[in-house]
């Protein structure tokens, strides 16, 4: 069998890539997915969210124990199905920060993927409901639209950032990033505007594209410096596909640089240590991990404010009801509609703490659940310094690879995030929440010094599910993929997704890894760049300069 390009992972920018790419009738294009279908209505109705970080939909791993956090094992979902993180995640649409991109070009030698080149990419993908401007669009695949279930607690929260210091932000992918307010989000008709769906099911018609799920690539096939295909489990037989021009791993910051250690590409030592055979000596594979790690504060209501109450039965069976009749209701909220973007460091280049307010207690898999009525403050810092990896734990493909984000191994970061925690706790305790929140209830008011916070940081923490880096753009001894994300050394062999980010950007990681799978097509097809945009970005004059300057 036989196709011109073969794709491994159908996450976000693997379907930017089938879509792109089959636009040429004259191509053939097979797209590899190791998950199932997305059949499943919890996909498709926004709050279903909830249900993925459990355990829908997900490979199941867990990183190695973070020797900086006292040994602890994190719980680290990957998505599993068609769509990959577009259709598990919390559906925020944020892109980061203009400087993201400038230092991708200025410091990691990324030219033409600064923020002026890469604008034009953001704004191909997107649907917006509500902004058509310098820096959004209008009738590309990707819906993104305003919250349509907010309550009145998340007024209530940005009011009581605005008292704290912090300014109302009406876009955080527009004019400045700093601020609270409310997030865009990935819906289109108050449903999962996924990948999958954005950008796979309108050309499902399309024969020159061949998509297969339960398509699990154990290796790529090379034949000298070259990738000519991919062997392909299937139950307890392997076939192989050939592919005639290019092979395009697209299976995420994790994924990606397993399949490429399971085909003898990476660092030598470590492949001869698992018992593979050496094809390509390339020591970045699997390096420079960044990620964002969460840490939060959960308060108990003075009332029925956030959706927690919803879990009782009835109210379960007429919230289902609500969506299905009127697409709306607590069905329709992704339970993350409202957060911002602020300093821990006043010295930052832009924002490094990121917000998530979350409508209810123990969202999130690991995360406590409150007897009655909760709502949680999601912090994270944007910025970190520690790197990490993935490693093979064995030769076997099926096995789970060693993720080692390496959480907190600079103290700075570790100080950071200790920092955005409380700001976020001064977050809850203004005025303007008073008549919603009755008292914290973790970290707790017992918990007040650094030790103390680091402790609770220790045993509660959990990542944001923000992995990149691990197969970064570039050049030097380091770097795995060029500007045009061919595989330095070998021929006809690519990588496109969040894995070759130089740098983790300062947001969620959905948005900008469909802009890489856009840029990236492009670069596949030979295609002039988009004009660069032109637009006035402010470097946020709000900041504060001290600490104090926000309490």
């Amino acid at each position: 069998m036989r196709f011109d390009y073969i794709i491994t992972g159908a996450g976000p920018a693997g379907c930017v890539l089938a879509n792109r790419l089959s636009e040429d009738p004259d191509v053939t294009v097979l797209l590899l997915e190791a998950g199932g279908g997305d059949w499943n209505p919890l996909f498709h109705m926004p709050a279903g969210f909830a249900k993925m970080t459990k355990g829908v939909a997900s490979w199941g791993w867990s990183t190695v124990p973070q020797k900086h956090m006292k040994g602890r094992v994190l719980r680290y979902t990957q998505a599993k199905v068609i769509g990959g993180g577009s259709s598990i995640n919390a559906q925020l649409y944020t892109r980061g920060n203009a400087a993201d991109y400038d230092l991708w070009a200025s410091e990691d030698k990324c030219e033409g993927w600064d923020y002026r080149a890469i604008l034009p990419y953001f704004k191909r993908a997107e649907d917006n409901q509500r902004f058509a401007d310098d820096y959004h669009s209008y009738g590309g695949p990707l819906g993104v639209s305003m919250p349509v279930s907010a309550l009145p607690i998340c007024d209530a929260y940005i009011r009581a950032g605005q008292e704290l210091g912090i300014p109302y932000n009406g876009d955080f992918n527009g004019r400045q990033q700093a601020g609270v307010g409310f997030y865009q989000l990935t819906q289109r008709d108050r449903r999962r505007s996924s990948a999958s769906m954005a950008y796979l099911l309108p050309i499902r018609d399309r024969k020159n594209l061949t998509v297969r799920t339960g398509a699990r690539v154990s290796r790529i096939v090379l034949e000298g410096n070259r990738a000519v295909g991919v062997e392909v489990v299937n139950g307890q037989a392997t076939e192989i596909i050939r592919a005639e021009r290019e092979v395009l791993v697209s299976s995420g910051a994790i994924g990606s640089p397993k399949l490429l250690l399971q085909s003898g590409i990476g660092p030598a030592d470590h492949l001869r240590s698992v018992g593979i055979d050496v094809r390509h000596d390339l020591p970045g594979v699997g390096g420079n991990m960044q990620d964002h790690l969460d840490l939060f504060v959960i308060s108990e209501c003075t009332g029925d404010h956030t959706y927690d109450g919803v879990a009782k039965l009835h109210r379960t069976a007429w919230a289902g009801l609500q969506y299905l009749l009127f697409k709306s209701g607590p069905v329709a909220s992704s339970l993350f509609e409202t957060g911002g973007f602020w300093y821990a460091d006043p010295e930052a280049r832009s924002p490094d703490i990121q917000f998530h307010l979350g409508l209810g207690s123990g969202i999130e898999a690991g995360v406590e659940k409150l007897r009655n009525a909760g709502v949680t403050l999601n912090s994270a810092y944007l910025h970190p310094r520690s790197r990490g990896t993935v490693r093979l734990a064995s030769a076997d493909p099926s096995a789970a690879p060693l993720i080692d984000p390496n959480y907190w191994d600079d103290p700075h970061d570790r100080k950071m995030s200790l920092e955005g925690l409380k700001i976020a706790r001064e977050i809850m305790q203004q005025d303007a929440l008073k008549p919603y929140v009755m008292a914290e209830r973790l970290p707790g008011p017992k918990v007040t010094t650094d030790e103390e916070l680091f402790a609770y940081g220790c045993a509660n923490a959990k990542t944001d599910h923000h992995p990149v880096g691990t197969c970064k753009m570039g050049a030097g001894p380091e770097a795995v993929v060029g500007l045009d994300l061919r595989v330095h050394g070998l021929e006809g062999l690519r990588v496109c997704d969040s894995s070759v980010m130089p740098r983790v950007p300062s947001c969620n990681t959905n948005a900008p890894t469909i802009m890489v799978g856009e840029k990236g097509a492009d670069l596949i097809r030979e295609l002039p760049p988009l004009p660069s945009a032109i637009f006035a970005f402010e470097r946020n004059d709000t900041r504060p300069r001290a600490r104090s300057d926000i309490r």
